[in-house]
């Protein structure tokens, strides 16, 4: 028996990183998945976003766990879209137990108002939209994460002015994850569904392996290469690791979607290797 035998999962932002992650992990455990993935690059982000072939990966991934997966490409920003998805796949495969709002992007270094705009429409609408196109089919038992940031958590991190529009939007959309989660659970435990949000520190995907992010880390070279940064990527974390991986987030949701966290709602899990109690330290809130 799998700790998500017969469920159903729907996943944004599925094609790799930790959307893949958490669809592997989830079919490991026994549950079907849908998964969406936008495929194509957004002009203020700097890094190259995933492709078709990377969501068809993962749906193999998944398949050679013995589960099935309903994948479709389309635009967390789009909630028409991805209400039409989600409605044929529940048709397909039968219910809708659970959610994990993954897609994001980091657009820093940028300036105008168009960065500021797609952050905030991808990984805070986003997370709204996918909520919003699940909701008609989850009952007493499902639960809905989310995922928000370390970063975004600390001020003078993504928010600090050198790192642009962009990385303002990004803070303010991962903030906004967490409020919305919060009074997600408020409206929602009437009707016995949860609502978690994860804060990933440094995390081993390819935002994290791109050159932008680099140079956040070694501002003292003009252009760092992933050894030059591997050394200051601890400054996030409390534990001395430069990164989590992938699985270490998807064990976090796999916990939230379970049925061991039947009465965890409302919580802010911080999967940070300590980074948030190193950087501020301060009494815990009760």
């Amino acid at each position: 028996m799998g700790r998500m035998d017969g469920r159903v999962v729907f996943i944004t932002g599925a094609a790799r990183g930790q959307g893949r992650a958490h669809a592997v992990r989830l079919a490991q455990e026994g549950a079907d998945i849908i998964g969406v993935d936008i495929c194509a690059d957004i002009d203020s982000n700097a890094y190259a976003m995933a492709r078709v072939d990377d969501l068809d990966e993962t749906k193999n991934l998944v398949e050679k766990e013995g589960r099935r997966m309903y994948a479709a490409v389309a635009d967390v920003r789009d909630r028409s879209s991805l209400s039409q998805i989600v409605d044929t796949a529940v048709k397909e495969l039968g219910h809708l137990d659970g959610v994990v709002a993954q897609a994001g992007i980091c657009p820093l270094v940028t300036t105008g108002g168009q960065p500021f705009i797609d952050a905030l429409q991808v990984d805070f609408v986003g997370v709204v939209n996918a909520v919003e196109a699940a909701l008609p089919h989850l009952r007493s038992g499902a639960s809905i994460v989310a995922t928000g940031s370390l970063a975004a958590l600390l001020p003078g991190a993504t928010d600090s002015p050198s790192n642009g529009s962009g990385g303002l939007g990004y803070s303010l959309a991962k903030r906004q994850v967490a409020s919305f989660i919060n009074d997600l659970a408020v409206v929602l435990g009437p009707e016995g569904i949860r609502a978690n949000a994860i804060h990933p520190t440094n995390c081993n995907t390819p935002m994290l392996n791109s050159e932008i992010m680099y140079k956040q880390f070694r501002p003292d070279l003009e252009n760092p290469s992933r050894e030059d940064a591997i050394g200051a990527f601890p400054a996030m974390s409390g534990m001395g690791v430069p990164f989590i991986e992938p699985e270490d987030a998807a064990n976090a949701v796999l916990f939230l979607l379970s049925e061991e966290a039947r009465y965890v709602t409302g919580v802010q899990l911080r999967v940070d290797a300590g980074g948030q109690v190193k950087l501020r330290p301060q009494l815990p809130t009760f």
